[in-house]
């Protein structure tokens, strides 16, 4: 290829584009694979710490979570409003609960937040990739339409062809 590919993807995008170019561009689409496994590429370049979010994240948004900080609630309101109601380590109202609670949910939104958007670029990934396969099924339709002319304009000559030499006859 003469033109490198930053230099044909800035054309396409700023659409300054001559024959030749669109050329290029046609066979640098069809020739190359442009599909990338957004799933596969991404975990590859995850660190730990966007490996532990992402788990946090499933676990917290799961119902087996919610069950469970039910559970741990009622149990701690039971213990300190009922069973130990004169010896409480958090009496009513139970700051110290409170307190469990704003921290928990200080930590676990930004971490939410750190995954979905991991997610989000992995969705932009896809939609590229998406537009990119989109644009090359079209660049090998309007080939195969152009071809398809071709081979019907023939079939007419050749017909046409064939018609005059019965009519010769």
């Amino acid at each position: 290829m003469e033109k490198k590919k930053k230099e044909i993807v800035r054309m396409l995008l700023n659409q300054n584009l001559d024959e030749k170019d669109e050329e290029e561009i046609i066979d640098l689409l069809l020739n190359n694979p442009i599909t990338v496994d957004v799933d596969k590429e991404n975990d590859s370049k995850m660190t730990f710490g966007d490996k532990v979010a992402d788990k946090l994240s499933a676990v917290a948004g799961s119902w087996t979570f919610i069950i469970c900080f039910t559970a741990f609630l009622l149990f701690w309101i039971i213990l300190n409003g009922v069973l130990l109601a004169n010896n409480a380590i958090d009496p009513y109202p139970f700051i110290l609960l409170n307190l469990l609670l704003s921290c928990l949910a200080a930590l676990q939104a930004p971490i939410i937040m750190m995954s979905q958007n991991r997610e989000a670029k992995k969705d932009t990934i896809r939609n590229k990739n998406d537009y990119h396969t989109d644009l090359k099924s079209e660049l090998i339709l309007e080939q195969l339409y152009d071809r398809l002319e071709k081979v019907i304009q023939n079939q007419n000559k050749i017909l046409n062809h064939l018609n005059k030499m019965d009519k010769d006859e």
